[in-house]
């Protein structure tokens, strides 16, 4: 059966709100519009009022309810709409969600997720296009997931809401419409994909290539185009950025020698910056030459499409870099 990336993330939704009633959602125009993507739709129907609610446009609120309803006992799973409206509850999430189970004790559990659409989305511009794992990286204590797949975003999405630590799930709004090939026994199973677990999408023997989100699946048709040109790269989703999964990238690069990184967000400052910095420490005898960062351009996100698209990386970008570095 083929699935979206979109009913992938509702399938989960579903599950886990039918298999534990202390699973609750609220956030902007969740309950009877079923988000501005559709992703909600049918929850309020079946669950009722008091586990879907809508929210005011204040995201302070959103997120400092979801902290309380966590430390009573509750699992909630608070949406943001855009990973930008992240920024307007910075200071709780980075200060609140992301310290407080450090902050006080092994008895203390923060279980909630906080999911947001991220990146570009067509003509959205620069305050609706924006992706934060980035920034949110530099707060210890939070785990933050970025799925590439249907099967993937269902599992770790489930996983995140079993997780008795904050979660930030990002997930790439141009892959809410893209469709996959999943097993339908699996699919529908009450499966779920470990947190901090990368997973090797494609195996090769000359370049690494760490993709991120929405990159993957273009990582993946440039590795193809590349193999007609006889250049065998092998693509990792790391899926879980916080906490990495060192161990499967590492003993890529022991094969493969040389390692590139692309994303979505800008370069200066981004995931690529600090996977380049930590793997050319730890892998230093096993590179034969720079890590590649392959990232937007930085500057605001246009409005104009044309333009939006040539700040992305594409795969021409990733083709382009990978034959650079043989």
């Amino acid at each position: 059966m083929k699935v979206t990336y979109g009913k992938a993330i509702t399938a989960a939704l579903q599950e886990e709100m039918r298999r534990d009633d202390k699973v609750m959602i609220w956030g902007e125009d969740v309950a009877q519009f079923g988000n501005i993507f559709g992703l909600t739709r049918g929850l309020l129907e079946e669950f009722g009022p008091k586990r879907v609610r809508n929210t005011p446009i204040v995201e302070t609120a959103i997120i400092g309810s979801a902290i309380g309803a966590a430390e009573t006992g509750l699992r909630p799973v608070v949406e943001l709409m855009y990973s930008d409206f992240t920024m307007p509850a910075f200071t709780e999430i980075f200060h609140c969600v992301s310290k407080w189970r450090y902050m006080h004790g092994p008895e203390y559990k923060l279980p909630l997720v906080i999911r947001n659409a991220s990146g570009s989305s067509n003509g959205a511009g620069a305050e609706h296009s924006n992706t934060v794992e980035a920034l949110f990286m530099h707060a210890p204590g939070l785990t933050i997931i970025t799925p590439s797949t249907a099967y993937d975003a269902k599992g770790l999405l489930k996983s995140a809401i079993r997780s008795d630590n904050p979660v930030l799930f990002c997930e790439p709004k141009l892959l809410y419409q893209s469709k996959q090939e999943v097993d339908e026994d699996t699919f529908n199973s009450d499966y779920t994909i470990p947190i901090g677990l990368a997973d090797v999408k494609r195996e090769g023997t000359d370049v690494t290539l760490i993709a991120v989100g929405l990159m993957v699946p273009r990582a993946l048709e440039a590795a193809e185009r590349l193999a007609q040109e006889g250049i065998s790269v092998e693509v990792i989703d790391p899926r879980t950025l916080a906490p990495l999964d060192t161990e499967t990238i590492c003993n890529s690069i022991k094969k493969t020698h040389l390692l590139a990184i692309v994303e979505e967000s800008n370069k200066t400052n981004g995931i690529g910056a600090e996977f380049a910095a930590r793997f050319q420490k730890e892998m230093y005898d096993e590179l034969d030459g720079p890590i590649e960062r392959i990232a937007a351009i930085d500057v605001p996100m246009p409005y104009n499409m044309a333009m939006e698209k040539y700040v992305i990386p594409d795969v021409d970008n990733i083709c382009e870099t990978i034959r650079g570095m043989i």
